[in-house]
């Protein structure tokens, strides 16, 4: 068995393709995608809230101050159209992104009311054209209130409470870390799977299919070897491959994040200088049995395959079905228990964020780990099982 590992293993580090799925793409192309992806979103989003608007407005007789508010806003920029009709008009050629129509409020909404109706395509930067107009209009009510509220003569703290009721004090009970890490942690374990799963899909095809194609595979069949060695040794290379790039994987982010984690954001590298060496040993330890169901569901798809072509096809629907349940840890309301602690790959995503977050529950953590292996341990054994038929290995 370890001769073939070794001789699978060193055909594989002389491929230039297994180097670039392996090591390259999780030490430098993934994180720096991720970074940099960060980074564009929150550069376009920054842009997105300080670029000039172009707006029209009408019956600005009814609010002159709220329209000197808006003129006088630099980031807002008034044009002129003709009629309240042709405003649908103005808006789909792009003359301008959203108009105002201020008219007075019905009777019996009080004296002094009125209405701001806001016309814009609510298909493009819904948030964004809204959330601005709505901060101008939040700050005219509040000049508002406060020109008119002294003239019912009242002290400054029954004017507070007034304006504001119940005021509302939040006091979070999670430090840094965990705050942070609850947002990493949604992240990490969805790129930590597709590194794993993509690694080590490339020399599963190669060593299965790709042996059928170049003949090879019948001539190891021929040699001394049981069936049982055989696949083992083969499931070992796609295994390593897949543990391997998701281990330089967490190496790379964690040596992004602490050397230049101050520039992207200071919370997220005190987070990763607060995660010890027992989380991170039990992050790498939850990839252990994940590779290992990869490796056993890769190499049955590949020795199946009759080519490199059709084991492509049968994988890439693989890849939906095992991508679901780590989707699922992403959703909200998803929190780690002891029911989702038993559902496979969603368990182990929650569990990679309660590390991060530094919040794990040492038992849940014992159980998805014996959980997940059972379940590569009997993967595994159909792997075995289905690789050692004849008409699986020879379906030429």
């Amino acid at each position: 068995m370890w001769t073939i590992y070794l001789k699978e293993i060193g055909e594989l580090m002389r491929d230039r393709k297994t180097l670039i799925f392996t090591v390259i793409i999780p030490i430098l192309v993934m994180p720096l995608l991720s970074f940099g992806f960060g980074y564009i979103s929150y550069v376009m989003s920054r842009n997105a809230y300080q670029a000039k608007l172009s707006y029209a407005v009408f019956g600005q007789e009814n609010a002159p101050a709220l329209a000197a508010r808006f003129a006088a806003d630099k980031t807002f920029k008034l044009v002129e159209i003709a009629s309240q009709s042709q405003i649908n008009s103005a808006i789909n050629s792009d003359k301008i992104r959203f108009a105002l129509v201020i008219v007075p409020a019905p009777a019996a909404a009080g004296a002094g009311g009125i209405r701001v109706q806001l016309h814009y395509n609510t298909a493009t930067a819904v948030d964004v054209v809204a959330k601005r107009v709505r901060t101008v209009i939040d700050a005219e009510n509040g000049a508002l209130r406060r020109n008119a509220l002294p003239a019912m003569h009242l002290s400054d703290q029954q004017l507070a409470f007034l304006l504001n009721p119940i005021a509302l004090e939040k006091h979070s009970s999670a430090d840094q870390r965990e705050q942070m890490g609850e947002i990493v942690g949604r992240v990490l374990p969805y790129i930590l799977v597709i590194v794993c799963l993509i690694a080590a899909m490339y020399p599963a095809i190669d060593i299965g299919a790709g042996e059928k194609e170049r003949g090879t595979l019948e001539s190891l069949l021929l040699a001394p070897v049981s069936r049982g060695a055989l696949v083992l040794a083969k499931f070992g290379v796609i295994f390593t491959a897949g543990l391997t790039s998701a281990l330089l994987m967490v190496i790379s982010i964690a040596l992004l994040v602490t050397f230049f984690g101050n520039a992207i954001d200071p919370g997220l590298a005190q987070m990763m200088r607060s995660i010890g060496g027992a989380d991170l040993a039990m992050l790498a330890l939850m990839l252990l049995p994940t590779a290992a169901i990869f490796a056993a569901l890769l190499l049955s798809i590949s020795l199946y395959a009759k080519s490199f072509k059709e084991a492509q096809g049968y994988i890439q629907p693989l890849m939906l079905v095992v991508l679901l349940p780590v989707m699922l840890a992403v959703l909200p309301g998803v929190t780690l228990n002891w029911g989702w602690a038993l559902v496979p790959l969603t368990n182990v995503s929650l569990a990679m964020r309660e590390l991060v977050k530094g919040t794990m529950d040492y038992r849940m953590f014992l159980l998805i780990f014996l959980s997940t292996t059972v379940i590569a341990g009997i993967l595994l054994r159909f792997c075995r099982w289905w690789c050692s038929r004849e008409q699986v290995l020879l379906r030429n």
